[in-house]
């Protein structure tokens, strides 16, 4: 049962989990993200004063425990290239209710960043990773940055103790399919889970087609073939990947699949862009306007108002209409409300 604080939207989805984006640039142009077409030299940035500023985002945050958060996640764009950023994770890792407090990241600055990072009180870190081979990582990634980079990441964060780190790899069609057991081969037996994702159709700038998604069954039965699998029941609601172990022991993946297993039912997430807006799906349409409230002077007790009142209207299921067929409409780029 919620507890009495916690805030339910319209289809009864418990408030749990914030995403804070704490910039929309990023030192790499995935094309499902920030493709180099869209995001070249002359595409225009949030200019500095639009960004929430540390102080505003922990005042956000506190809010939002009041309601029900448990679980703050720090992303982009890259997190990591916003500068100082351990500062920020000092001042949420000191706000009381929040239970876990993380990090997803392309690893790339993070050999360099994860002692401080620890030493300011983060307590995880997810890598995307979506390939070991250079050839295949560099096309994902189009900013010629090697695998070697973010395992040295991975390796730091872990010697700090951010782990045991997830990665995130988002699988593509035609492009890194065989990235799925040369993950799973690899990171067998670590400690490390490898979360498999399907490639989605967030925002407008990165060409998806439904034939360029490798569906989380076949990604599963690739695996199996080589390693049975067993699946494994969630450990929470809201928990966004269908776990399966190694029956050998060597520890478990998961699937992340929205577009051909929805799970909007259980969704229990908000997100807080740069710019101070949040939104209440990945495939949002459009957010609501918290910065201005923010610096208007609103007190505490009005900025929790604003935001219940976002959430119990909150009546998202994109994934799932999506599935139907029944759905065309313009959505905000994953790189502006991270993934």
């Amino acid at each position: 049962m919620p507890s009495p604080l916690t805030v339910l939207d319209s289809l009864g989805r418990p408030m749990r989990d914030l995403r804070v984006s704490v910039t929309d640039r990023c030192n790499f142009r995935c094309g499902y993200c920030m493709p180099r077409e869209a995001f070249g030299p002359d595409h225009a940035f949030l200019p500095r004063e639009e960004i929430l500023t540390f102080e505003e985002i922990e005042r956000v945050v506190r809010a939002t425990v009041d309601l029900g958060i448990r679980k703050v996640r720090l992303t982009g764009g890259e997190p990591l290239v916003r500068r100082n950023l351990e500062a920020l994770v000092a001042m949420l890792a000191t706000v009381d209710g929040v239970e876990d407090l993380t990090l997803t990241t392309n690893a790339s600055l993070l050999a360099g960043k994860a002692q401080a990072l620890a030493d300011a009180g983060l307590h995880r870190v997810t890598v995307s990773l979506d390939a070991l081979d250079d050839a295949t990582f560099m096309r994902m990634n189009d900013a010629r940055v090697p695998v070697q980079r973010v395992l040295d990441g991975i390796a730091a964060a872990e010697a700090v103790g951010l782990g045991p780190v997830k990665l995130n790899a988002v699988i593509r069609r035609g492009i890194n399919e065989h990235a799925v057991v040369d993950l799973a081969e690899h990171f067998r037996g670590t400690g490390t889970t490898v979360r498999f994702i399907e490639y989605m159709d967030v925002g407008h700038s990165n060409g998806w087609r439904m034939d360029d998604v490798v569906p989380a069954e076949e990604i599963v039965a690739a695996i199996d073939a080589r390693w049975p699998l067993e699946a494994v029941d969630r450990d929470y609601r809201g928990e966004v990947a269908r776990r399966y172990r190694y029956r050998d022991g060597a520890g478990e993946i998961g699937v992340i699949s929205s577009v051909s297993q929805p799970f909007c039912g259980d969704c229990t997430r908000a997100r807080l862009s740069a710019d101070g807006r949040v939104f209440t799906c990945l495939f949002a349409t459009a957010g609501h306007d918290v910065r201005t409230l923010v610096r208007s002077g609103a007190d505490d007790a009005a900025l929790a108002d604003a935001l219940r009142a976002i959430w119990t209207g909150r009546a998202d299921r994109y994934s799932e209409l999506r599935s139907l067929e029944t759905v065309e409409l313009p959505k905000v780029e994953m790189s502006f409300i991270g993934g």
